[in-house]
């Protein structure tokens, strides 16, 4: 007799909260740490089909470093739909403009592509100075 396989239900998840401080981090540690913990790799009871990760907050994003000559040549390219309307900016720009941007590109990015990976960027929560507005949730530093 084969054993049984047991899989979570969403009411047997149980979510942790993260504060993570991204003073002099490179983006792409903390955007790969980020998405471990957003999907759950890191626990023991993972399901793949259902959003099983914790909460993740990231303070100091405007403090977040890159290795190289990233921080003169990397741009961010959208496109608006219309003929021509492809937008670079550059990432010196965006760090400046809208810091917690930088890092949320860098984890969605890391994240399924699907209906699941949406619902865990909902659980990224990043602020550009170390105030936050989550101290009652009591998140437990995570290590970078």
């Amino acid at each position: 007799m084969r054993p049984k396989t047991s899989h979570l239900n969403p009411q047997s998840i149980t979510r942790n909260w993260h504060v993570v401080d991204a003073d002099g981090v490179t983006l792409g540690h903390l955007a790969v740490k980020v998405a471990m913990v957003l999907q759950g790799k890191h626990k023991a009871t993972l399901s793949e089909h259902y959003d099983c990760g914790d909460h993740i907050v990231v303070v100091n994003a405007s403090k977040i470093s890159v290795s190289g000559n990233k921080a003169e040549q990397k741009a961010y390219v959208h496109h608006t739909g219309y003929p021509g309307g492809q937008r670079h900016v550059p990432f010196a720009k965006l760090l400046d403009e809208k810091p917690d941007q930088v890092i949320v590109k860098a984890v969605k990015r890391m994240l399924p592509k699907n209906k699941v990976g949406r619902q865990m960027l909902t659980k990224l929560h990043v602020y550009g100075g170390p105030d936050h507005r989550h101290s009652a949730q009591q998140p437990q530093p995570l290590s970078i």
